[in-house]
């Protein structure tokens, strides 16, 4: 900020004598909480970083432990506290994708629909049109497609369909996520120590 000055929303620089002295109280009541929140934003970041690092830290100890060597995937896990009062999960969650393959089973799944004629159930035409539907960004939705492959249809051409599909899966990231629990006993559920401020 230049001194003598305020930069309004347009990036004029405004004489302090001609800004409202209400703007001024509420441009100052931002700056405040914004810069806590940053701080705030920054130690949940450390704490983050922590989580996985110790937990990391405890699973390779245990390894050392038990003979088992080190690598491979890091799945997902329950670290509870003695008492079993207090936990903490760690979750492994991959983003999938779907190549080009889901076409193909899409026109697959379609002969068949065709093939059965007047003997397909409603129910799974609806399913399919369903699960093959983009949203308003243009993305199918991975867990109706996958839900495809739980019918139980025996046809040779649908199960060729459900082949392409699981062939078509491709992960694209994966991402790894921490949540602890608390609970008041033993007997009661554990709650989720919420860490979203608008849940707080």
């Amino acid at each position: 900020m230049t001194q003598g000055f305020m930069t309004n929303s347009q990036g004029h620089l405004v004489p302090m004598d001609k800004v409202k002295s209400e703007d001024v109280l509420e441009n100052d009541l931002v700056s405040e909480l914004y810069s806590e929140a940053v701080s705030l934003n920054k130690q949940l970041q450390e704490l983050k970083d922590k989580a996985f690092s110790d937990v990391s830290e405890f699973v390779e100890l245990l390894s050392e432990k038990y003979g088992v060597s080190k690598g491979g995937r890091k799945g997902n896990l329950t670290l509870t506290s003695f008492d079993g009062l207090t936990k903490i999960q760690i979750a492994v969650a991959d983003k999938l994708q779907f190549g080009a393959q889901l076409q193909v089973a899409k026109q697959l799944i379609d002969e068949c629909i065709n093939d059965w004629a007047d003997g397909v159930n409603n129910n799974i035409k609806a399913l399919v049109d369903h699960a093959f539907r983009v949203d308003k960004a243009g993305r199918i939705n991975v867990q109706s497609i996958l839900g495809l492959r739980r019918l139980n249809i025996t046809d040779e051409k649908w199960l060729k369909a459900m082949d392409a599909i699981t062939d078509s899966i491709r992960v694209t990231s994966t991402k790894q996520y921490v949540r602890f629990y608390r609970r008041e006993s033993q007997e009661a559920e554990f709650e989720t120590v919420n860490l979203d401020i608008a849940r707080v």
